[in-house]
């Protein structure tokens, strides 16, 4: 494929459309950046990135234990480097993310004396911190994850230090301590596996609940982590549907398709598991043969069919990378892998997957 010089002037490839235009009427099309890329010391990423999307979702510098590493002490050097990039090439910023039971530090939960802290003083913390990095970025995010996680695979609350200190209500607490802190931006819960049927259930259920109290939350995020044959297309399409019909904008938040073996029989996205590597788990170090490439295109083919299904409800697709070499898969849930998820390769080339998505919007049905 012929390449032409991006606006940093390295080489990026030149393609018929772009995914952000390809998608322009029907969702904002978006990515997980790192910090080389939205500082631009990784220039073919940052061009990769300019020129294909128009949404960013920070990796892992707005998660607790890098924004707020120490009790009263905030890193905003890298959080504010990422907005200034989303502003200065007109994106859809999203803030990721602020109520999680992981990357958070072991003593937001805790007293001084290191045993648990109280229901008040949790309170006062998640309060205080989100207070603090949402009104930051007051008018400058457009989106934040305000709660990610928080259901168990049946869909009943997951037993994190949030819910065992705090109660039920630390989720709808976190909302409105959002909203009090930017009342224009959006405020959305955030999970995984949301396409399994108790799960779905139990997401169903909840935000019900929280709509029903009068908490301010505009939307869920569906996160996507998906493999090569589960969920079933029927299964992301049913939720989305449902989410839709509590009124709610639906996002996908991060996207990827894992080629390799599961590591596990069943495989969420929890990111405390890890499996040591063996040849049997990579079975592509080299390179992901045409057969892979070609049945990796089917599915996503399969999945922006789904999405393109749902106009005026889907609003964001985001992937969870910008780049093959990015992906966590690389090393999660075994370190060391060579893994494949994404449109784009190693060397920011598009794969045949990238021209199945484009091709999607153009063999859609009419809606």
């Amino acid at each position: 494929m012929p390449t032409s010089l991006g606006n940093s002037g390295v080489s990026t490839p030149e393609v018929s459309s772009t995914l952000k235009d390809t998608f322009k009427g029907s969702f904002f099309i978006g990515a997980a950046v790192n910090p080389a890329q939205f500082t631009e010391q990784d220039t073919r990423g940052a061009a990769l990135v300019k020129a294909q999307f128009n949404a960013i979702t920070p990796e892992n510098v707005l998660k607790w234990e890098n924004a707020h590493p120490q009790p009263g002490s905030y890193s905003f050097e890298s959080p504010d480097r990422y907005v200034a990039f989303g502003e200065k090439n007109h994106m859809f910023i999203v803030g990721h993310t602020l109520v999680w039971h992981n990357q958070t530090p072991a003593w937001v939960f805790q007293d001084d004396k290191g045993s648990p802290a109280d229901r008040e003083t949790l309170l006062n913390r998640m309060r205080e911190h989100i207070h603090t990095v949402v009104g930051r970025y007051h008018g400058r995010i457009n989106g934040w994850d305000v709660v990610n996680e928080a259901l168990d695979e049946n869909g009943t609350l997951r037993q994190t230090p949030w819910l065992k200190i705090i109660g039920e209500d630390y989720i709808a607490k976190a909302f409105q301590f959002a909203h009090e802190a930017d009342p224009q931006a959006e405020l959305y819960y955030n999970d995984y596996n949301l396409e399994i049927e108790a799960k779905l259930k139990g997401a169903l259920e909840l935000l019900r609940k929280l709509q029903a109290q009068g908490v301010p939350i505009s939307g869920v995020g569906i996160q996507g982590h998906y493999h090569m044959d589960s969920p079933s297309n029927e299964q992301v399409d049913a939720a989305i549907t449902a989410f839709g019909k509590l009124g709610l904008k639906v996002m996908i938040t991060e996207l990827d398709v894992d080629v390799l073996p599961l590591a596990f029989k069943y495989m969420g996205a929890d990111v405390t598991l890890s499996a040591e590597l063996q040849p049997k788990l990579n079975p592509y170090p080299n390179g992901l043969p045409d057969a892979a490439q070609q049945a990796l295109a089917q599915r996503y083919a399969g999945l922006f069919g789904v999405f393109l299904k749902h106009p005026g409800v889907l609003k964001r697709v985001t992937f969870w990378g910008v780049t093959d070499g990015d992906s966590w898969l690389n090393n999660w849930p075994v370190k060391g892998r060579t893994n494949y998820p994404l449109l784009f390769d190693r060397s920011a080339q598009p794969k045949p997957a990238f021209d199945a998505v484009i091709r999607a919007v153009h063999s859609a049905p009419p809606q």
